[in-house]
Formats: C-alpha cells, sequence, structure tokens
C-alpha cells in the first residue's frame, strides 16, 4: 500500500500539469486519486495504434458518477491496458433529464440519432415500435457504442441509457407523473414547441417523441391526445425527417428548458 502511494506521488511530480491529455475515455470502473483502472482491447488498439500513445502520456477518464480524472496510462498492450487516476478535473454536476422515445429508422440515420441526441444532451435513450415503424431489429450494441464515442467527443460527464425497444403503447404504460412527455405530432392541432417551453419550468424533469418515417397512425394520435402527460407540439410547416425532427425538438427543449444557457467546459488553460 505505502508503495503504491508513493508510486502515485511520484507520477504527480512527473507528471505536468500544463500537459494536454490526448484523449477522453469513459469508464466503467470507479475513479479515485491513485486508482488504477483497466482499459478494453479497443480502448488500447484506438490510444496505442491510432494515436501512438505510450505510457507516460495523460488522458482524461469519467464514468458518469464520480466526475473527470486526470489519469496518466501506464500499461497498453494488444489486449488491453490500464491508466492510473491522478486528480479530480470536474467534479460530478446535475444534467438535464431529459428522455428521447424514437422509432427506429432505416440505416446509418439511427446511429446518427443516438449520436447526435448524446451531444444534445439526452439522458435516455428509448426505441419505441409504432404502427409504421418498418425496422424490426435494433442493434443496441451498435447505438450504445455511438452514445459512447459520442459523450466521448462533447465533453458531457455521462452516457444516456440505451434502453431495449418496447411498443409505443407499452412505453406509456405506467409513466411517471413528473416527467411532461412532448409529443411531435405531423397532423392535429398543435402549439409550436418553441411556445409551449416558453412558459415551462427550466430542469424539469422531460420526455421528447418522434415518429416513423410514415408518421403516427390515426390511432397513436388518439391515444397520445387521452394522456394527461403528453403535450403535441409542432416544429414547423416543413415535414422533417425523423432524424431530423428529433434533433430540432432536443435543441429546442435545451434551449428553453434545459442547460443551453450554459458554456462548454475548458479543458485546458491557454
Amino acid at each position: 500500500m505505502i508503495c503504491g502511494i508513493a508510486a502515485a506521488s511520484i507520477r504527480q511530480r512527473n507528471f505536468r500539469p500544463g500537459m494536454k491529455p490526448a484523449a477522453r475515455l469513459y469508464v466503467s470502473e470507479p475513479l479515485a486519486s491513485g486508482s488504477e483502472i483497466a482499459l478494453n482491447e479497443g480502448q488500447a488498439h484506438y490510444l496505442r495504434s491510432v494515436l501512438r500513445l505510450k505510457p507516460g502520456r495523460g488522458v482524461l477518464l469519467f464514468n458518469g458518477r464520480d466526475g473527470e480524472w486526470l489519469a496518466e496510462l501506464t500499461e497498453l498492450r494488444k489486449s488491453g491496458g490500464a491508466a492510473q487516476a491522478l486528480s479530480l478535473r470536474r467534479p460530478q454536476a446535475p444534467e438535464p433529464d431529459l428522455w428521447l422515445l424514437f422509432a427506429p429508422i432505416k440505416g446509418d440515420r439511427i446511429d446518427a440519432v443516438a449520436e447526435k441526441a448524446t451531444e444534445l444532451g439526452a439522458s435516455r435513450l428509448q426505441p419505441v415500435m409504432t404502427r409504421h415503424t418498418v425496422v424490426g431489429r435494433v442493434n443496441l450494441d451498435r447505438l450504445r457504442a455511438r452514445a459512447v464515442e459520442a459523450a466521448e467527443q462533447c465533453e458531457r460527464l455521462t452516457v444516456p441509457e440505451v434502453m431495449e425497444p418496447r411498443p409505443l403503447r407499452e412505453s406509456l404504460e405506467n409513466w411517471p407523473g413528473e416527467r411532461r412527455l412532448f409529443a411531435c405530432a405531423e397532423a392535429g392541432p398543435v402549439r409550436p414547441m418553441a411556445d409551449v417551453l416558453a412558459g415551462g419550468a427550466r430542469n424539469a424533469a422531460a420526455a421528447v417523441l418522434v415518429g416513423p418515417e410514415g408518421g403516427f397512425s390515426p390511432g397513436e394520435l388518439d391515444l397520445l391526445k387521452e394522456l394527461p402527460f403528453v403535450t403535441a407540439v409542432g416544429l414547423g410547416p416543413r415535414l422533417l425527417r425523423a432524424d431530423t425532427a428529433a434533433f430540432a425538438a432536443l435543441a429546442l427543449w435545451q434551449a428553453f428548458g434545459g442547460d443551453g444557457d450554459r458554456r462548454p467546459p475548458r479543458r485546458f488553460e491557454d
């Protein structure tokens, strides 16, 4: 134990505070001063073969619970690697509690939904199967990987949950009463989403629902209209693609009800 503490102290003395970390990685292990963090094969390959890093270089680590930590690479192998956490750079902070419910769409566009929704601060990604959904299977591992990559790049401190696909009606059962659901409806009477959000409470729990490429069915629109926690909203006069509608709605909510008034973190001093 004494040797471990001494080693950590030596690393901290040798590590220049002004050194710019070469990468930012999401890990699942607890982060604390001096803790040894295992890196998986994919992370080690990225650091060693893509970035050409060697032990001794700095990286930033986060796990969604313990903030963002400056760490030093201690080992890089083909099968994995390790890093030692040195100092806390950013403490864990509250983030907007915003869910995205979306009908799966084809091809790379569903990857873009996971990526951009992560960048726009969604805390949960919930695929929902609707009457007009044409995608029968969702590759959750791929979506989770896209969400992790996006979280690493955009410097948020968490990675959104990626949930198993569920039928729309089932997703609305046992809905938490305090969470307002904004359903982006292309038909029927609605108010512009910006107008609805302009008078709403900031940082309240919320969710956004966007339909499939073919839109919601009349029965689904009737169901949404009957639910007290649902507010039907519009995104303007143009018929948007499903992924575009999701991005527009998330951006509007963050601007009016989330953390759209905050600035990105400055990772390094000039």
